[in-house]
């Protein structure tokens, strides 16, 4: 299987900050208990690239840096572990270094003429960044009958209530969220409450299936 074929797998990508590295190897093991071994961690605060190294060491969770804007910046996620990475946007410079390292890049895209740009560096699964602020659903849906051969992951103001409307739609492989890990739980210790909501979120995934 593929990374891209293994970020895909359980259509659900949880999206979280970690302010403490020490964090990071229980809150994997929370999102494996609850049925979801996928994580990206936002590439924002100084323990990033030690959080991904710890969940990466785990060996059981699919472990990729988000919202990298560079090409240093995915050199040291890609040292630390990172499986994938994505981005807010399509630089060409951060895919040029992805595809130099070997690890599968999601830039974030919007527009047509963005979705364009990212065919022609060779891509075919693209972010929808912010989503929810960008035509949501109805936006991705109308962008995928124009572009037949692009796969989506819509990110940015997704959570439960509107979760089915994305994955509802054929081209969408993944949808990326936070609701899963809370910023505030996770820095808490709340692994309860992160494995719960993952689970859930799991549940909704696999009733929208039947």
């Amino acid at each position: 299987m593929s990374t891209l074929e293994a970020l895909c797998a359980h259509r659900l990508v949880p999206v979280v900050v970690v302010d403490d590295a020490a964090d990071a190897d229980p809150l994997a093991g929370a999102l494996v208990a609850g049925g979801l071994p996928v994580v990206e961690v936002t590439f924002h605060t100084g323990a990033a690239p030690d959080a991904i190294r710890a969940m990466a060491a785990r060996g059981d969770c699919l472990v990729g840096a988000g919202g990298v804007l560079d090409a240093s910046e995915v050199d040291a996620a890609v040292t630390a572990g990172a499986a994938f990475v994505t981005s807010p946007g399509l630089s060409r410079a951060v895919v040029d270094r992805c595809l130099e390292h070997g690890v599968l890049t999601v830039p974030g895209t919007v527009t047509p003429t963005e979705v364009l740009a990212a065919l022609e560096l060779g891509l075919t699964t693209v972010r929808f960044f912010p989503a929810a602020t960008s035509g949501g659903a109805a936006a991705v849906a109308a962008l995928g009958a124009v572009f037949g051969s692009v796969s989506w992951i819509p990110v940015g103001g997704i959570g439960p209530a509107n979760l089915d409307e994305y994955l509802d739609v054929p081209a969408v492989a993944a949808v990326g969220g936070s609701w899963m890990v809370p910023r505030d739980r996770v820095a808490a210790g709340d692994l309860e409450t992160v494995q719960r909501l993952a689970a859930e979120a799991v549940a909704q995934v696999r009733r929208g299936r039947r």
